[in-house]
Formats: structure tokens, C-alpha cells, sequence
């Protein structure tokens, strides 16, 4: 098992799917005994919907990203030349692209059964921005193992160009464009930070849930255990009623014979009582005979 190719396959499957995936790939890791390898892929995160549009429209339209990058290096090399006239056209180019491919991506998404939202479409127009304006975003798209939106850079490319002016103008409103995407790229910083707290949140609270969730676990075996062992003694102590049962009867048995037998006996009892009484008067009578 390869990290990479696991992050291949993860990234391109919808992300109600990618948790389940995940950790699927991470279990069969340890039971290969990779144990660094499943943690790796355990700390994988999972995609927001924009940036799996953007991991789709990577593995499906390879041929459009790679035209969107190269229209990203020409744009940067238009700045850097400060050619006006050009930066107007491929920012006019840009444009277009960046939309249709938005378009393009959730079509693709769409066609999965898995539509993005207005929302998410307008993170990945940002996120194709992005990748135009910064090599280093464009070539995180381009590996297609997106997990969150990218943010373009301000004052680079999409804004106007003036028309007229020396280069002297133009130098001037590139350092305030510079200036201001410096205090966006520090707000983006900012934001990205809290994006970031945002998501330990939630795993913080994921792993809260799968604790809770193995308490109860716990907790469930432990009642099932006690219901076992009270089920256990609920049977003995019905084997030991019906055997007292059984004594009782027996008992009961023995003790009407014993009452028959005692009758009996009483019965005989006196029947001798009175033979004796009846011998002793003969016995009287015949003494009195013989006197």
C-alpha cells in the first residue's frame, strides 16, 4: 500500500464517501502491519464539496487545467513585463475560463449524483483564481488532492488595467495593487487559520463522538454481559424452584400415606383395645366361674 495512491483514490470520491474509504484503507494498513502508514492516512482530510469539484475537474478535463496554468504563466509574465495591453486580454481570457470551467466542474459533479451548491461553485472559481495567480496553488490543484478551497491573491489578476498612461502610472498602480493583495493575502492568512481551528474543532469533536460513542459501547456490553449472567441465575433459580416443587410433592405424598397409615393404626389400635377389654371380662367371668 502507497500513500500516494491512497490519496489518489480518496480525493477523487465524493465526500460523503471519503471518511468511510478512509478508514477502511487505514484499517487494512495495520492489519499489514503499516502502522505508520494507516496514522498518514487516518490524518487525511476530508474534501469540502468545492475542492472535490476541483479534484474532479482535474482527473476528468486534465487537457483544460493544464491550458488554465499556462494562461496563469502568461498572465504572470505580463506583469511582470507591465504590458498593459496584454494583461487586458488575458484578463478578459481568464475570466472566461475560470468560468466555464466552474460550470464545467459542477456538470461533473452533477453527473455523480452529487451537485455543489452556488456557494461551493463560487469557492472553486476562487480556487481556479488562485491557481492562475500563484504557481504553487496552481500546482495543488493540479495534483488534484484538494481538501479545501484556495484563495486567490488580490491586485493580480481579474482587475482593470488602465487604458491610457505612461508606464510610470501603471508602476504606481501595480505597487497598490501589490500592497493591497499583501493585506489580503495576510487577511486570507487569517482566514485560513481559522478555517483551520475550525476544522480541529471538528475533529476534536468527531473523536469526542467516537469516544462517547466507544463508552457506549462499553457500556452496552456490560449491561449485555449482566443480562447473560442475570438470565444465567434467573434459569438456576427455576431449576432449584422446580426441584423444591418436586421435594414438596413427594413430601406432600409421604405425608398422606403416613396420615393413611396412621389411621390405620389408630383404627387397629382400638380394635385390639377392644378385644383386650372383652378378653379381660371373659377372663373375669371365667375366674368368677371357677371360685
Amino acid at each position: 500500500m502507497d500513500l500516494d495512491a491512497v490519496a489518489d483514490e480518496l480525493y477523487g470520491v465524493p465526500p460523503g464517501d471519503f471518511t468511510a474509504t478512509r478508514d477502511a484503507r487505514a484499517q487494512e494498513a495495520r492489519e499489514a502491519g503499516e502502522r505508520e502508514l494507516a496514522e498518514r492516512i487516518r490524518r487525511l482530510r476530508r474534501p469540502t464539496m468545492a475542492a472535490w469539484a476541483g479534484n474532479l475537474l482535474v482527473r476528468e478535463e486534465p487537457e483544460e487545467v493544464r491550458l488554465l496554468l499556462e494562461l496563469g504563466e502568461e498572465l504572470r509574465r505580463a506583469h511582470r513585463d507591465l504590458d498593459g495591453r496584454q494583461l487586458r486580454e488575458l484578463s478578459a481570457r481568464q475570466r472566461q475560463i475560470t468560468a466555464a470551467l466552474a460550470r464545467q466542474a459542477r456538470e461533473l459533479t452533477e453527473r455523480q449524483g452529487r451537485g455543489i451548491s452556488d456557494e461551493a461553485q463560487r469557492e472553486l472559481t476562487e480556487t481556479l483564481h488562485a491557481a492562475l495567480a500563484d504557481p504553487e496553488a496552481g500546482r495543488e490543484l493540479a495534483a488534484g488532492r484538494l481538501s479545501r478551497p484556495l484563495t486567490a491573491p488580490v491586485g493580480f489578476v481579474g482587475e482593470a488595467v488602465p487604458a491610457e498612461g505612461g508606464r510610470g502610472s501603471e508602476r504606481k498602480e501595480l505597487k497598490e495593487r501589490k500592497e493591497l493583495k499583501e493585506r489580503k493575502e495576510r487577511q486570507g492568512e487569517r482566514e485560513k487559520a481559522e478555517r483551520r481551528k475550525a476544522a480541529e474543532r471538528e475533529e476534536a469533536k468527531r473523536q469526542e463522538a467516537v469516544e462517547r460513542r466507544k463508552a457506549a459501547e462499553r457500556e452496552s456490553r456490560a449491561r449485555e454481559e449482566e443480562l447473560t449472567a442475570a438470565q444465567g441465575e434467573a434459569e438456576r433459580a427455576d431449576e432449584r424452584y422446580r426441584q423444591a416443587e418436586q421435594r414438596v410433592s413427594r413430601a406432600r405424598e409421604e405425608l398422606r400415606e403416613a396420615e393413611e397409615s396412621q389411621r390405620a393404626a389408630r383404627a387397629e389400635s382400638r380394635a385390639a383395645r377392644d378385644r383386650v377389654r372383652r378378653a379381660d371380662r371373659e377372663a373375669e367371668k371365667a375366674r368368677r366361674r371357677a371360685g
